[in-house]
């Protein structure tokens, strides 16, 4: 059925936005690439769908994409904030292979970061919830951003509707809602899948599992998922069923919780070093059933049907609900006189049981005098919160000739609200009242003596509670406050606008070149606005939360099958000797210790290379100054500057990167490399001993919540250039820049109320500068041995970076030796030596220089490590060509400028295929 074209191997549908809170879904039935970022947001019930089985690719492959989705800006009406919309990087790598024809096995592995300001509530805008973060300046006091601040007192009238004094009109109402928008901290989200099947003639079955990983957010899943096909297979019936447990433990904001009502979930709670840990746990069962159905040589069609259980704890932990209390014993039956609110934050209340029911369809259409396929979806789902979501799209695959393939896309989505949705609440009861006992008399304390009540007569004196007089002079007596009564509110209450009733629109194009060597690039953009207009059947009144928002992919396929077959007629035509050569040319490239790059040249004019590469590095332990070990207090004393004392300073750092090969030979003496890269940080801080006491209004890390970033690094475009290639012995230089693609601009989130600015120059995500990358790599094998060495340097070409600095010059000399073990397995060892200069220059922005780690004299220095490492190679069948190392370095001398966290060590994984 190639006839019935796909849209390529990724798939463009944005889910994340819309219809319900549910991570389990995501982790546990994704198949498509922009799923990956359900698991923070919300998700649309019919993904429930993707868990059914579909056809396996045909072939086995490898791909890797790189995923950017970025909102626009949320409209706050009465404050300019600068606060940065929600964005998502991420990156994905999967593979599919097949072993013995039958049994097939597929994995996944998904890392994204999250960074941005994300509304925590809803309020009327006469609140003024977005409170204004002012700044001076040299043009004066300018708004620099917002913090919430939902508790405050609102004026209604009889009506309750919101009231805003105006100079000239007076008291009017104004009905405007807005969000309330917090800064969240960045996070990494980890998520890796696997799937093992095994087919016969006219069935399939797959088990598969997974797990999702972050700091506030853990699930692991299990599925089963299969296929029976009839009627000379035109004809297939899918099944599939999964289940995911899934626990929660989230920091509450820490620029709400002051303003925060959690009594609802007080069991719930932990509170732990200054910060309120709300925990929960969750369980999902699905199910789905579908059927696919050849219509004839040009179209198919396919439908299916799922249904999802989910219980526990299914809230949103970072939304919270405003409700407006009114005290009814302090209305004024004068309809002029305004009544006035008292507005609160409340965490949101979901039901703890939730029922999906999802319906899809699928009609696929050959266009033959285009030689192109149409593509129509319609989905339905509703369930027991009230929320019933249309989701229509289609797709127009065209080829257009020379491998190439457009795609262009539009889709509409829309959903009823959340019968529990509200923008706020109204609760016609006091916040807080005056405690009163059975009698209904009004209870006092002692400050000193809480526990002991007293009353008061209609005298004015003070009795306890055996009715003895007592004199009040001698105490310190308070009114006892008891809290709202709960009872009066809804069972289930939020103000998450993604429950709200709205409609989008999105519109897109998938651009895809296949390359007769097996390799397929793909780039795709899809624009989406959502539109409390654009509700089927009416507005769905949340207005105030409308934006827009994009999604933006690259990536590139591996189809090793087709390499495979490609190869084996090309060696066919290639006689011994040219065979002999490449053999013991490949033998002296593949035999590089992992660490590495740049340590091997293509051989061959139009070869090809496509790699992937991890590096892990960690630091922990003691704080060095120099080679020794640092106390507390000298770090305090002497760790960040003559006029500010460190406070802080970090226990344990966490470096990944993960980076993409990609190297052409267009001659024998010349390649061509591009290696984007994908790093994410964490790091975690400790108070140090003998620090300066607190400062009011000083950035301070408290709570338990360490720092993470993530994103995209900087990007290497590299030329290596044959200077000797004898029998035994390679040599090649390379030239190359660094592309300054990474962030260097990342702030620390605000913190009870204070800013933290610009985060660690360790915590960027990149230089910030041009970079010059020389290297000089020489390769040597004799038999079964194999060694060489190599220099390479960095040298920044810029002055400074936007944010002020530029980091320091590097120069590493390494060199190893090794020993084949098999005709596939080596292992070697290696020395390196590594200088880093110092940073020059400094932040120009504000940073709240809280530890070393913040100042540039604490950067650089000399290091000098051991490596251990072994490289794989696959020699023959069909994976031949298949090559992996993997080497552990470990640090055995350090000499650090200023005062730095001890290093501990690093591994490096690669894999690299050639063709």
């Amino acid at each position: 059925m190639n006839a019935l074209r796909s849209a390529g191997p990724v798939q463009h549908s944005v889910k994340n936005l819309e219809s319900s809170d549910s991570k389990v879904n995501s982790a546990s039935t994704s198949k498509t690439t922009l799923q990956a970022l359900t698991s923070a947001a919300l998700v649309l019930p019919g993904l429930l769908l993707s868990s059914a089985h579909g056809a396996n690719p045909s072939s086995d492959s490898v791909s890797f994409q790189y995923i950017r989705y970025e909102e626009g800006k949320r409209n706050l009406f009465n404050v300019h904030s600068n606060l940065k919309p929600i964005t998502v990087d991420v990156i994905q790598g999967s593979g599919n292979f097949t072993f013995y024809d039958r049994v097939k096995f597929s994995f996944g592995y998904t890392q994204d970061t999250w960074s941005g300001a994300t509304p925590v509530t809803t309020a009327p805008l006469v609140a003024n919830g977005n409170r204004p973060i002012l700044q001076n300046s040299p043009d004066g006091v300018i708004t620099v951003g917002a913090s919430p601040f939902v508790n405050t007192q609102v004026l209604l009238d009889h009506n309750f509707n919101p009231l805003r004094l105006t100079p000239g009109s007076g008291q009017v109402v104004d009905p405007r809602n807005v969000l309330i928008l917090s800064s969240a901290s960045p996070e990494t989200r980890n998520q890796a899948n696997f799937k093992l099947g095994y087919e016969w003639n006219e069935a399939a079955l797959n088990v598969g599992g997974g797990f999702s990983l972050e700091n506030d957010y853990k699930s692991s899943y299990g599925n089963v998922s299969g296929r029976f096909d009839f009627n000379q297979k035109l004809t297939s019936v899918k099944y599939g069923a999964g289940y995911t447990r899934s626990a929660t433990s989230a920091i509450l904001d820490p620029d709400l919780v002051p303003y925060l009502t959690s009594t609802a979930f007080a069991n719930q709670i932990e509170r732990r070093s200054g910060s309120e840990i709300l925990r929960g746990d969750r369980q999902d069962w699905t199910a789905n059933l579908g059927l696919t159905q050849v219509l004839g040589k040009n179209s198919l069609i396919d439908a299916n049907i799922g249904y999802t259980h989910s219980s526990g704890f299914m809230e949103n932990p970072y939304k919270v609900m405003t409700v407006i209390f009114v005290n009814p014993d302090a209305i004024n039956p004068d309809p002029k006189i305004p009544i006035a609110g008292d507005a609160r934050a409340l965490l949101e209340q979901r039901p703890n049981i939730r029922n999906q029911l999802a319906l899809g369809s699928k009609y696929v259409q050959l266009i033959n005098p285009l030689d192109a396929a149409l593509h129509l979806n319609y989905q339905f789902s509703f369930d027991d919160w009230g929320i019933h979501a249309h989701t229509f799209e289609a797709d127009w695959v065209q080829p257009v000739g020379y491998g190439w393939t457009i795609t262009p896309r539009i889709r509409y989505y829309s959903q009823d609200s959340a019968n529990f949705y509200s923008p706020f609440l109204i609760s016609n009861q006091a916040f807080r009242r005056p405690a009163v006992d059975a009698s209904g008399r009004q209870i006092f304390s002692d400050v000193n003596n809480p526990n002991q009540q007293f009353f008061r007569n209609g005298n004015g004196d003070f009795f306890d509670a055996n009715g003895h007089l007592v004199d009040a002079t001698q105490l310190d007596l308070q009114p006892q406050l008891t809290s709202f009564d709960a009872a009066k509110l809804p069972n289930s209450f939020s103000s998450d606008h993604r429950l709200s009733g709205f409609g989008s629109l999105s519109g897109g194009v998938v651009v895809n070149k296949q390359f007769a060597k097996g390799i397929e690039l793909e780039a795709a953009f899809e624009y989406y606005t959502r539109a409390s207009a654009l509700k089927l059947g009416g507005n769905g009144h949340s207005s105030f939360a409308d934006f827009d928002f994009y999604v933006a992919n690259a990536a590139i396929k591996v189809d090793m099958d087709a390499i495979s077959s490609r190869m084996a007629r090309g060696e066919a035509m290639h006689n011994h000797t040219d065979h002999e050569h490449s053999k013991q040319h490949n033998h002296a490239q593949h035999y590089v210790p992992a660490s590495i790059m740049f340590g091997h040249m293509l051989d061959t004019p139009g070869e090809l290379m496509v790699g992937y590469r991890f590096m892990y590095s960690r630091q922990r332990g003691d704080m060095l100054h120099g080679t020794h070990h640092a106390s507390d207090q000298a770090i305090v004393n002497e760790g960040c500057s003559d006029i500010i004392l460190c406070r802080f300073a970090p226990s344990d750092m966490n470096m990944r990167m993960h980076m993409i090969d990609i190297m052409y030979a267009p001659t024998r003496w010349l390649n061509l490399m591009i290696m984007p890269q994908f790093v994410d940080m964490d790091m975690n801080l400790r108070e140090l001993t003998g620090r300066p006491p607190r400062t009011p209004g000083v950035h301070e890390h408290t709570g338990i919540g360490g720092h993470t970033t993530g994103g995209v690094g900087d990007t290497i475009l590299m030329s290596l250039y044959k200077l000797l290639d004898l029998p035994g012995h390679q040599l090649h230089a390379g030239l190359g820049v660094s592309a300054p693609t990474g962030k260097v601009d990342l702030e620390l989130r605000r913190m009870f109320q204070a800013d933290g600015g610009l985060i660690h120059f360790d915590m960027q995500l990149g230089s910030g500068t041009w970079d010059f990358l020389p290297n000089l790599t020489y390769t040597g094998t004799s038999s079964r041995w194999y060694w060489g060495s190599q220099l390479y340097g960095v040298k920044r070409m810029e002055s400074r970076n936007e944010s002020g600095y530029r980091l320091g010059d590097i120069f590493q000399a390494s060199t190893w030796g090794g020993y084949q073990l098999t005709n596939w397995l080596g292992a070697s060892v290696r020395g390196v030596y590594t200088f880093r200069d110092r940073i020059h220059g400094d932040f120009n922005k504000f940073n709240a220089r809280i530890g070393p780690m913040d100042f540039p004299a604490n950067q650089g220095g000399h290091y000098w490590d051991l490596g251990i490492g072994v490289n794989v190679s696959v020699p023959s069948g069909k994976f031949a060509g298949n090559n992996f190392a993997f080497e552990w370095v470990q640090p055995l001398h350090q000499d650090v400028n200023g005062f730095q966290l001890e290093r501990k060590g690093g591994l490096t994984a690669t894999w690299h295929y050639s063709f």
